[in-house]
């Protein structure tokens, strides 16, 4: 079975909110670093532990 990779990071972040309910600016700090993240100098870094 295939599944997008946003359908299922959208379905792990459901669960993970619902489940253990992170105060809100825990959420926003965490989406804003890894936009910021994904941008920078850093992001080639990450790629590299990705694979």
């Amino acid at each position: 079975m295939n599944v997008p990779l946003w359908l299922a990071l959208l379905a792990v972040a459901y669960l993970g909110v619902k489940l253990i309910r992170p105060p809100w600016w825990l959420i926003a700090v965490l989406l804003l670093g890894g936009f910021l993240l994904a941008d920078s100098v850093l992001a080639s870094v990450v790629n590299g532990f990705v694979k």
